[in-house]
């Protein structure tokens, strides 16, 4: 069985320290005695005091864990070898399953609970640092799929308090569609 709160301290501990040094990264995920909410809210909480909010951003967005990885970025290949467009693209019954929507010409990701297994037993978030490991994630599989550069903005998230966890997807290149 994997332990999710020592992978999840070796990821930022390792993306923080890319952005700046081993004594630094320590210094953000220590946390021996705190349960993990308090370790999830502390360990965001001396991130955004040590850094300003791009780098914040940047820290989080390579702190993908990776779970399910493989079998979404699949799941995103075959709907882009079945397609011609964004608007199919988002249309098949599958897609609609994984929350993808097309409206307005932009490309959305949504959830109606929040996947993450370490907010689990968190009550509410008051900033979105946290969440921004999953707009890596979905910049990951998003380019791997569309064979192109991706942004990702996170709209809304459930831990702060909003109804669904809500992405757009901008590729910033032409998707290779089949």
């Amino acid at each position: 069985m994997f332990d999710i709160r020592k992978i999840q301290e070796q990821v930022i501990y390792n993306a923080v320290k890319i952005e700046s040094d081993h004594e630094t990264a320590q210094k953000i995920v220590k946390g021996d005695n705190e349960d993990n909410p308090t370790w999830v809210k502390n360990t965001m909480k001396r991130l955004e005091d040590n850094f300003d909010h791009s780098t914040i951003k940047n820290i989080r967005m390579n702190c993908q864990c990776g779970y399910g990885m493989d079998e979404k970025s699949a799941l995103l290949k075959e709907l882009v070898d079945l397609s011609s467009s964004l608007e199919e693209f988002t249309s098949y019954e599958k897609a609609k399953a994984v929350g993808l929507s097309f409206h307005n010409g932009e490309l959305y990701l949504q959830f109606p609970f929040c996947p993450c297994p370490m907010l689990a037993d968190v009550d509410k978030l008051e900033t979105n640092t946290w969440c921004q490991c999953t707009t890596g994630y979905s910049k990951v599989i998003f380019e791997k799929a569309f064979g192109c550069k991706v942004e990702v903005e996170l709209l809304k998230s459930v831990k702060m308090g909003d109804d669904l966890c809500l992405m757009k997807i901008i590729p910033s290149g032409t998707i290779q569609f089949d």
